[in-house]
């Protein structure tokens, strides 16, 4: 009787970071991360040879620098002639200048959520438009910051900076909201003719409908709209 050889599968470095100490403790998004790696890997036939993970900040022109585990992934992925996986585009900045500055070295990069066709063009896209969300926010926050202070509002302590930072994030979040509420029609009409997230999200792409920050559609993120508007049980 003849073995059956299955073929090798391709290796692939990950890489997963979180930006802050409190974060990196709690182990808040790392699991994540690197379950929505591995997803991707199993689906695309990779194998994760090495996990890097990383707690530090990705903002700064000396990010890479300060990034020392980012260094040894592509260090790794030199020397096995091998991609970069991460989760989001943002696990490596939202900084166009350095997304720029490590496609310049010589490693591919592949971004989970973005699926494996995402090119350096469509990589340098995304990360623009992160950082224009970004920009966003903290013109969101300063906003809030000139609003309270015009009302009176005392500034320079952390509860009156906490306060504004939470004015911005629930703009943000009721962006996401009415954007959900937006394409929620379309997506449980799906639904209803049986679709899963995942064809549903391949309809979405196939319509040209792109995400709320103007990328491509994943099941995850068709089942993030499904539960962010989904009715609380009675």
């Amino acid at each position: 009787m003849t073995a059956i050889v299955l073929p090798a599968r391709t290796p692939v470095v990950a890489y997963v970071r979180v930006s802050t100490d409190r974060q990196g403790k709690s182990g808040l998004g790392l699991a994540d991360q690197r379950q929505r790696i591995a997803e991707f890997a199993d689906r695309e036939g990779f194998e994760v040879v090495a996990t890097l993970e990383e707690v530090e900040t990705g903002k700064g022109a000396d990010a890479l620098d300060r990034r020392p585990q980012l260094a040894n992934a592509l260090a790794r992925a030199r020397k096995l002639k091998c991609p970069v996986v991460v989760a989001k585009l943002d696990r490596l900045s939202r900084d166009v200048a350095f997304i720029a500055g490590l496609m310049a070295q010589r490693v591919q990069f592949m971004v989970a959520e973005l699926g494996r066709d995402a090119d350096p063009f469509m990589l340098h896209i995304y990360a623009a438009l992160a950082e224009q969300e970004r920009r966003m926010i903290s013109a969101r926050t300063k906003a809030a910051l000139a609003a309270k202070k015009a009302q009176g509002t005392k500034l320079g302590n952390r509860t009156n900076l906490d306060q504004a930072g939470a004015l911005g994030v629930a703009s943000i979040k009721a962006d996401a909201d009415a954007f959900a509420a937006t394409v929620l029609p379309t997506i449980r009409e799906l639904q209803a003719r049986g679709g899963t997230h995942r064809s549903i999200a391949a309809e979405m792409n196939g319509r040209r409908v792109r995400t709320a920050r103007g990328g491509v559609w994943s099941a995850t993120q068709v089942g993030r709209v499904l539960g962010r508007l989904a009715t609380p049980a009675s």
